[in-house]
C-alpha cells in the first residue's frame, strides 16, 4: 500500500433566499441556506475533492458540472457517496480531516453529529473543527463560509 494526501477546499456565500436550509456535513443547521447548484454543502463537496485528489482522479466539478441541470439541488452527501465508492475502487480511505471557517451559526453543537455522518459516508475516520474567522473579511462578515479537507487514502499496489 502506497499512502497518497489530497487537499480539498470549498466555499459559498451565503444565499439570499430566506428559504434556502443550511446543510453542512449532510447535517441540516439553523441558519440561512448557502448560494449553489447543489445543496452547497461546503463541507461534503471539501471532504470529495480531498479524496478525489488522493486518488488522483480530478476534481468534483468535473465529475458533477454545475451545468448539468441533473445537479440541480443534488443532496452533496450522495455526491460525496459516489466518490466514495470511485475511490475505493482502487484504494483505502484513511482519515480524513476537515476545518470549516463560520462565524455563524456556531458549529461546535454540531460537531459530532457532522462527524458521525461524514465517517458514514467516508467508510472511515473523519473529524471536524469548526473555526470562525473572527469577524475578519468576508466569511467574518457572515458573508460565506469555507471548508478545508485533507484526506488520506492508500494506494493498492498489483502484486
Amino acid at each position: 500500500m502506497i499512502p497518497r494526501v489530497g487537499i480539498g477546499f470549498d466555499v459559498h456565500p451565503v444565499s439570499p433566499d430566506p428559504t434556502r436550509r443550511l446543510v453542512l456535513g449532510g447535517v441540516p443547521l439553523p441558519g440561512r441556506g448557502l448560494e449553489g447548484h447543489s445543496d452547497a454543502d461546503v463541507v461534503a463537496h471539501a471532504v470529495a475533492e480531498a479524496l478525489l485528489g488522493a486518488a488522483g482522479l480530478g476534481d468534483l466539478g468535473s465529475r458533477f458540472p454545475a451545468s448539468d441541470p441533473a445537479y440541480a439541488g443534488a443532496d452533496s452527501m450522495m455526491l460525496l457517496a459516489e466518490v466514495v465508492a470511485a475511490v475505493r475502487e482502487g484504494h483505502e480511505i484513511g482519515n480524513v480531516d476537515v476545518t470549516v471557517v463560520a462565524d455563524e451559526p456556531r458549529l461546535a453543537p454540531h460537531r459530532a453529529e457532522m462527524q458521525v455522518r461524514l465517517s458514514e459516508v467516508v467508510g472511515a475516520p473523519v473529524g471536524v473543527k469548526p473555526k470562525a474567522a473572527e469577524g475578519l473579511g468576508t466569511l467574518g462578515r457572515r458573508e460565506g463560509i469555507a471548508c478545508f479537507a485533507v484526506a488520506v487514502v492508500a494506494t493498492r499496489v498489483p502484486r
